[in-house]
């Protein structure tokens, strides 16, 4: 998987809403109702990333849920982090 460029990053940034790139990753936050919705939320995204093997550095504390991707292989973002990126995308849509 190829790393890609600034450029590259900060273009398809525009095709996700809340989405920067910070430190070398894409990260976002979302805010739910409550503790138990942000952990099913968390729980639904974890099968998706383990059925892409691509896994967020995530963290969760009471109602917010904080995502950072990159590619360790790549030591950067690639296409796998945005694939991953817009999954999550949808599954938070669907809420």
């Amino acid at each position: 998987m190829e790393k890609l460029s600034i450029v590259e990053i900060e273009e398809r940034l525009n095709a996700l809403e809340g989405w920067e790139y910070v430190d070398g990753a894409i990260e976002t936050s979302f805010q739910f109702s409550n503790f138990k919705e942000a952990f099913a939320t968390m729980t639904r995204i974890a099968f998706e990333c383990e059925a892409q093997n691509h896994h967020p550095d995530w963290s969760n504390v009471y109602n917010s849920l904080n995502i950072r991707l990159n590619t360790h292989d790549a030591a950067g973002v690639t296409d796998k982090d945005f694939k991953l990126a817009r999954t999550i995308e949808k599954i938070i849509e669907a809420e």
